[in-house]
């Protein structure tokens, strides 16, 4: 059945341009702000302060970190924007997105009074969502100049928590939820946008920082060994974090298997499930064949195998990845309705018994990505027969 076909029958309404490049746009710029300073709290700067890293190394990670900072900055503000007049847009009947553009329109649309039992005007929410990614833009950008990049510490630290409000303050209800399943839906909808975002922008910095490989010392693959298995544990938490709210938000939208291609709904999920499994998949082979080789190499050869892994093999599977979130970032503004309404299923009603099977995946889940763990630490122990080898060889010598 063809996407037309699929959109015809279904009443499916395609978003206009205008909508998918501020919605990409917008997840883009969070991704990079998010997953930029997440990462480099978590993974680069305990990596350059854990090893003992020549100076002109750490300069230019730090340097090149924090271009990267800025230039998260600079997108977080201009898709900011955008999506900011998107909202105005589409809370005008037929407004033309080029007027909402105007800062009268996004003025008028940011005073406007509350709603009959709300607690507070949705526009005072956006502007107060948008104050902090003024702020958030204004920490990250001086990380430009050269001056700046001597806090670039202190201000990836500030810059953490205030691109995390960036999201959280848009998901704030302007009326109380109706329902338990309601404050699901908004807690994990943020869970699912937050660790994505870590994942796929913690990914690119991480891309980014390894093309300059050139510019790096020959003990260079010491440091970078650090700095993958730091982020590993982190993509691994993102990783549970993300299938467990999408596993939520796939069942509330989803009535059957068969919508996952019957309906539109369901084919850009169907699409969005794929790509996240070849995330998936590729975190796997650096986990289970990467890590593992990279381990030996730190014990037996530090110096030019660990650096060919470390910053040759390793940017290769990540930058397929970064490949694989962007396309994700693009399907998402397509994911408009439900699949259930489309197919006129019932809405999705919790119960006891759902949110017993629903704990029982979870666990299921937390259970194998902790062997997924332990394994992926069993093979980096396993010594290299070669080495073993080796050194059974000098002793007997």
């Amino acid at each position: 059945m063809s996407l037309a076909h699929l959109a015809a029958a279904s009443a499916y309404t395609t978003p206009p341009l205008w909508r998918i490049l501020t919605k990409t746009g917008y997840f883009v710029g969070l991704s990079g702000a998010i997953g930029a300073t997440v990462t480099y709290a978590a993974a680069v700067r305990p990596s350059l302060r854990a090893t003992e890293s020549a100076a002109a190394d750490a300069d230019v990670l730090r340097g090149r970190s924090a271009r990267h900072l800025a230039w998260a900055g600079v997108v977080l503000l201009i898709s900011g924007y955008f999506q900011l007049a998107g909202r105005v847009a589409r809370a005008g009947k037929g407004m033309p997105f080029g007027d909402a553009l105007a800062p009268s329109r996004i003025a008028d649309f940011l005073n406007a009074p509350a709603a009959k039992g709300a607690w507070v005007a949705q526009g005072t929410l956006y502007l107060l969502q948008n104050l902090v990614l003024l702020a958030t833009a204004a920490v990250l950008i001086p990380l430009f100049a050269p001056a700046a990049r001597r806090r670039l510490d202190a201000l990836a630290l500030t810059g953490l928590p205030l691109s995390l409000a960036v999201t959280l303050i848009a998901a704030i209800p302007a009326t109380a939820p109706d329902g338990a399943d309601r404050i699901l839906d908004l807690v994990l909808d943020q869970v699912h946008i937050v660790s994505g975002t870590v994942w796929i922008g913690g990914l690119a910095l991480l891309a980014v920082l390894a093309g300059a490989r050139g510019r790096l010392g020959a003990d260079a693959g010491t440091l970078w060994a650090d700095l993958w298995r730091r982020f590993s544990l982190v993509a691994l938490i993102c990783v549970g974090a993300v299938l467990t709210s999408g596993l939520w938000m796939s069942w509330r939208h989803v009535g059957a298997i068969s919508q996952l291609w019957s309906t539109s709904y369901g084919f850009f999920l169907l699409i969005k499930i794929l790509l996240v499994l070849g995330m998936v998949a590729a975190g796997g082979v650096n986990q289970f064949w990467l890590m593992p080789r990279i381990a030996q190499a730190r014990r037996t050869d530090p110096t030019s195998s660990l650096v060919h892994l470390t910053l040759h093999h390793f940017p290769r599977v990540v930058w397929a990845e970064v490949a694989l979130g962007a396309a994700v970032l693009a399907v998402v503004p397509f994911l408009a309705g439900s699949a259930r309404s489309e197919a006129g299923s019932p809405p999705a009603v919790s119960s006891g018994s759902i949110f017993a099977a629903g704990a029982a995946l979870v666990l299921a889940l937390a259970a194998s990505l902790y062997g997924t763990a332990r394994a992926a630490e069993a093979l980096a122990r396993r010594q290299d027969p070669t080495a073993a080898t080796t050194a059974a060889a000098t002793a007997a010598a």
